[in-house]
Order: structure tokens, then C-alpha cells, then sequence
């Protein structure tokens, strides 16, 4: 058996040393968080009216290609399995194929914007009235604030029009109030919703000196942090530049990718605006289990490691093209108190060269700027300003000698290769009780002959344990079956879950209660009345009568309405009752008049046998009815 059927990894956690606080190790127990909240709010960026003199402020202040950042759909689902995937240990996402990230070469085409230069450094603040009044010309009323944070709706409503003929000062405030609100909304959005720090203003102040920051490289450490952040098991919502990244995954993967209505050869530039527009494509049934599997059964042949290769050359503005070097540099990105590792040598592959076992991650402290004003953050992060300082002195290069097989090797022991299990909790289940059942007719039918007295005293003992093992099992194993369809179940959007509702209302209305009873003549049996409605597993109780058999079918179509099919035989007499409609767990199966009484699982007498309904007689028969299909 495949050794990742039971243990995902990583084998080896001297890299991945935070497992235990992952998300994937909340999955693999059965403890899903669904798809997170994202926060980006680029939706209302043109609903600003900038005039020509504020367009040049902006391309002065280095923004000329990020205010032209489409309002793209984002794909909840997608970038929830991409955080999955996600570790903040080495800040590339692990994948079958190896490991992969967000690069600064990667923000620079995508976004246009500068990865050398300047660190984005600054002094912090706790309110927002002097700044504002200062660099704005008015302070927000205080239900517009949050401590150092103003809220996005402000800055709108009262810079969103500049006069034609405004006075230059005026239209420098509105520029800053603008340039606030486009990087509040897109590259530093927080998962607050809708409020930016102030912090970032003072930045703004003189639009030459804004132009030799590297806000690229500000972007990609306040994703890595933010992604990081999301990738903990405690948490339920994603920030930062997610356009970036979800068009980072359409170039680089080929899934959820969506096809376009426009001719994919003739992109302008940045090149996010390749899904500007537009879009047609499947997109039904992409859930968070759908990209998943797919991210859990990828293959080198769904990776675009060099997507950028055939872009017209001419399209890239000479300042991006001079600065590329960067995108290989190992080194750390400073976006105020965020301090992040940039580690291209263990994605060398996305810069054309073979991959080769990367050194060991250097651990380092990931520090907070806390709640105090006017704190001037330089002099907490003298190391990490250091690091950044000789980004152009630790440029990673590649061994064309390198066989990527024995990165290969090393990868799969220190990676967590699969997030979902290779199967569900219930088949797992199945295997489990058919093994002991084939250890159980082993031990009934080993010959003892010739044993001696401690042998047989062993194979007793086994024998004891196995069916005590399996008599336990007995109750277990109908509530296991239901696992499957309820987990299904709970991934059905919304609106279908309501329109099952709804039709299951209108059939309620018309159809009457079905209740199958027995003669009148016979005191002795019992009336099994199944509402049409629906069921509830909790309240499931059997009889202290003499029920001889009991068997419980959960089957259904995939995602569509289900049925459960209760078969039970009272003094040797079957009755089968289906009922009309299964809604998750919502249930209800009413039991009445059965020898006036009603008794808990728990309290079956022996002649009660409770059979899982399977045709899954032995372990190899569960191995091979798998239903997550992956490609190992």
C-alpha cells in the first residue's frame, strides 16, 4: 500500500516544522474551514475621475500601470486551495511537481510595478486627524476611523472628483488621497474590509521621492505575510494583492483556468490585463474540493513554469526590463514591519534553470509594529534593511549538470504532498473493518496443530481482540456510511441547497406521510412511519423488540438528491421505506408504537445485528473502491 494513503507527510519535518498548525492537518482530521473570505477591493477604483495633471502625479509616484488593475472576479475557491498549499516556513507554495512561488519577477510583469529600489519604510501612527489635515487638507470625522486606519468610503466620497481648475496644492491632496485608496484597496488591502493605514501617506508626500520606492517588492512581502497567515488552521480570511495571485495561478496553471474572448497573443501591458474583460469557461461545480484534488493530483504536464517567454519584448518598459535581475535575487522584502524571505533558489525551474536541492531556510523573526504612534520602524529591522541592501550581490544562478531526480527524492520526504486524503474518512473505515474481518477468518481457521502451549494462547488472544474490534464496529459502522453523502452534501452552493428546500416544501405540501403499518389484527407489530420530509441520523433509535435485521443504504448521485432506504424485518416481515428527499443532515425519521417503547442504540439487545450496507467484502476490495481518484 502507498505510504501516503496514511501519512500525507512531510516525512521529513526539518523544513515544514509548523505542520501541526497548517490547515492541512485540520483537513486530513476531517475539520474543514471551507472557502476563506477574500478581501480586495478593486471594484470601485473607477469610479474615480483623475484629471491629467493628477495622472501625471500618479506615474510620477511609480502607480502609472497599477491604477489600470482590472476588477477581476476573484475565485474564492482557487486561491482557498492555493493557501492550502502554502507554507510559510519556506513562503513557496508545496505541489507535487516541487515547490513554487509568488516571484518578484513575477510582480514586475504582472503588476508593472518597481522591485528595486527604496524599501517601503516609514513612521507609524495610531490616528489618523494630523496626518490627514497635514497631507490631505481635512481630517476624517471619527466614524470614519479606526486608530491609524481611515475607512476607503471617506478618502471616496471626498477626493474622488478633483476640480479642473483646482490649485496645485489641492490637487496634490487629492492625488495622495487617491494613490491611499489604490493601495489600500489593492496591494496592502487588510482583512478588515475596507479601511487603509494612514502609515503609508507620509510616503506620498513628495511624488518624485514615491517613485524610488520599491513597491513591488512591498506588494509581494504584505502577500507572503498575509498568505501565511491564512495558511493557519485558526484562521478564515485571506488579504493582500489576491488579483496577483490568482492570475499568478491562470499563467503558471492549468487549472480554473478560464478562457478568454480576446486574442491571448496581443496583451498590453501590465500583463494582469490579459483577464480584463470578459471571460467564458466552465465554472459550475468548482468548489474548494474540486481545486483540491486537482492541486493534489497535478502533473508537470498542468505547469507553465516559463509563461512569460513569448511575450512580446517590445511591450515591457525599459526601467522593468533593467530591474529583472532582482526577480532572482535571494533576499528579504520589507513592506514596513513585514519582513519577509524571497527564495527563488527553490523555484529555480520558473527561471529556466534545473532544480537542485536548496540550501536550508534561514529562520527568522517575524516582528509586529504593535500599537505604538510615531515609532520609526527602521530601527527595530536594522538586519532585514541589511538583507534588502545587497539584493544584487545574492543573485541565485543554476547548474545545468543538476539531475532534478534526486531534488526529486529529497522533496517527497520533506514536503506535504497531499492536503485531501486519498480516501474519505468512511472508506477508510470500510478498509479498516474488512481487515480485521480478514484477520478475524484467519485466525478462526489457522490449524493449531503442532503449536505449542504459548502459540495457541496467541491465537486466542488475537482471535479474542479481532472480534471484539468487530463487534464494536457494529453500531459504528451505519453512522460511518452516512459520512460520505453529508460531506458531499455540504459542498452544494447555496442556491442549490435552497432550491432542494424549496421543492422539498412543495412536495411536503402535496404528497401525505407514508407510513407502512401492519395488520390491525396483531398487537405485537409495529408501525414505522418515514416523514417525506427529512431525516435526522441523532434521532435514529431502534426497538427493544425482536428486529432481526437491520440495514442502512445512504446512496445518491453526485451532489443531487439522495435517498435513504430503511430496511427492517419485525417478526420476519421487511418493510422498505424510502423517503422522497435527503438535505444534509436535516433528517427526520419518526418511530412510533413499537412494543410502547423506544431504546438508544446503546441499549440493543443481542439479537439486534446492525449491517453496513457495502459490497466491500474484503480490504482489497475497499483499496480499489476508491472514490478519490488521484494519480500518484
Amino acid at each position: 500500500m502507498d505510504i501516503y494513503v496514511t501519512n500525507p507527510g512531510p516525512i521529513d519535518e526539518s523544513v515544514l516544522y509548523d505542520q501541526d498548525k497548517h490547515v492541512s492537518s485540520a483537513v486530513w482530521e476531517g475539520q474543514e474551514r471551507g472557502a476563506l473570505r477574500c478581501h480586495e477591493h478593486t471594484s470601485k477604483l473607477d469610479q474615480w475621475a483623475l484629471t491629467p495633471k493628477q495622472l501625471e502625479l500618479v506615474h510620477k509616484a511609480g502607480f502609472g500601470y497599477l491604477r489600470l488593475i482590472p476588477a477581476i472576479s476573484l475565485d474564492n475557491p482557487l486561491i482557498s486551495a492555493l493557501v492550502e498549499r502554502w507554507r510559510r516556513e519556506t513562503n513557496t507554495f508545496h505541489l507535487n511537481v516541487g515547490e513554487m512561488t509568488v516571484t518578484l519577477e513575477d510582480v514586475a510583469y504582472l503588476l508593472g510595478l518597481a522591485i528595486d529600489g527604496e524599501p517601503v519604510m516609514g513612521v507609524t501612527y495610531t490616528t489618523c486627524d494630523t496626518v490627514c489635515e497635514k497631507l490631505l487638507g481635512k481630517a476624517p470625522d471619527s466614524g470614519y476611523t479606526s486608530g491609524g486606519m481611515v475607512k476607503l468610503s471617506w478618502l471616496k466620497e471626498s477626493f474622488s472628483h478633483c476640480p479642473e481648475d483646482a490649485p496645485m496644492e489641492e490637487i496634490e491632496c487629492h492625488t495622495r488621497a487617491y494613490l491611499l485608496y489604490l493601495v489600500g484597496s489593492t496591494i496592502f488591502s487588510t482583512t478588515t474590509g475596507n479601511k487603509v493605514p494612514v502609515m503609508y501617506l507620509p510616503l506620498f508626500e513628495n511624488f518624485d521621492q514615491a517613485g524610488k520606492y520599491a513597491w513591488g517588492a512591498a506588494a509581494l512581502s504584505f502577500l507572503y505575510r498575509a498568505l501565511g497567515n491564512a495558511s493557519l488552521k485558526s484562521q478564515s480570511t485571506v488579504s493582500g494583492c489576491l488579483t496577483l495571485l490568482q492570475c499568478w495561478s491562470y499563467y503558471h496553471l492549468d487549472i480554473g483556468r478560464l478562457k478568454l474572448n480576446q486574442d491571448p497573443f496581443h496583451v498590453p501591458f501590465p500583463l494582469v490585463l490579459k483577464w480584463k474583460g470578459k471571460q467564458s469557461g466552465p465554472t459550475a461545480n468548482r468548489d474548494l474540493m474540486f481545486y483540491r484534488k486537482a492541486l493534489d493530483s497535478l502533473k508537470s504536464c498542468d505547469v507553465e513554469w516559463l509563461p512569460y517567454i513569448n511575450i512580446d519584448n517590445r511591450i515591457i518598459p525599459e526601467d522593468i526590463k533593467s530591474s529583472l535581475i532582482v526577480g532572482r535575487s535571494k533576499t528579504m522584502l520589507i513592506c514596513f514591519d513585514k519582513a519577509e524571505r524571497h527564495l527563488p533558489d527553490r523555484c529555480l525551474r520558473q527561471y529556466g534553470m534545473n532544480q537542485s536541492i536548496p540550501e536550508d531556510v534561514q529562520r527568522w523573526e517575524r516582528k509586529s509594529r504593535g500599537v505604538d504612534g510615531g515609532v520609526d520602524l527602521s530601527g527595530k529591522m536594522e538586519l532585514e534593511l541589511n538583507e534588502w541592501l545587497d539584493r544584487r550581490l545574492n543573485i541565485v544562478e543554476g547548474d545545468e549538470g543538476v539531475e532534478e531526480s534526486e531534488y526529486m527524492q529529497w522533496y517527497m520526504k520533506i514536503t506535504r504532498r497531499f492536503v485531501g486524503r486519498l480516501l474519505p474518512l468512511s472508506s477508510e473505515f470500510q478498509r479498516m473493518h474488512a481487515a480485521l474481518r480478514d484477520i478475524a477468518h484467519i485466525a478462526d481457521t489457522v490449524s493449531t496443530q503442532g503449536m505449542d502451549s504459548q502459540q495457541m494462547e496467541s491465537v486466542t488472544r488475537i482471535r479474542y481482540i479481532v472480534h471484539e474490534c468487530l463487534r464494536d464496529q457494529v453500531g459504528t459502522s451505519m453512522l460511518v456510511s452516512g459520512i460520505p453523502q453529508v460531506e458531499h452534501r455540504k459542498r452544494i452552493r447555496g442556491k442549490e441547497r435552497v432550491r432542494r428546500k424549496s421543492i422539498g416544501k412543495r412536495k411536503r405540501k402535496d404528497d401525505p406521510v407514508q407510513c407502512q403499518a401492519t395488520s390491525e389484527g396483531d398487537p405485537d407489530q409495529s408501525q414505522l412511519c418515514s416523514a417525506a420530509g427529512e431525516i435526522d441520523y441523532s434521532q435514529l433509535c431502534l426497538t427493544d423488540g425482536e428486529v432481526d435485521d437491520l440495514q442502512l443504504c445512504h446512496a445518491g448521485s453526485a451532489g443531487v438528491d439522495a435517498q435513504l432506504h430503511t430496511t427492517i424485518e419485525v417478526d420476519g416481515t421487511p418493510l422498505c421505506l424510502p423517503t422522497d428527499e435527503v438535505d444534509d443532515t436535516e433528517t427526520c425519521i419518526g418511530v412510533t408504537e413499537v412494543d410502547d417503547s423506544q431504546v438508544c442504540h446503546a441499549a440493543m439487545k443481542d439479537e439486534v445485528q446492525a449491517v453496513s450496507q457495502s459490497p466491500l467484502e474484503t480490504s482489497e476490495d475497499v483499496v480499489q473502491h476508491n472514490s478519490y481518484s488521484i494519480v500518484v
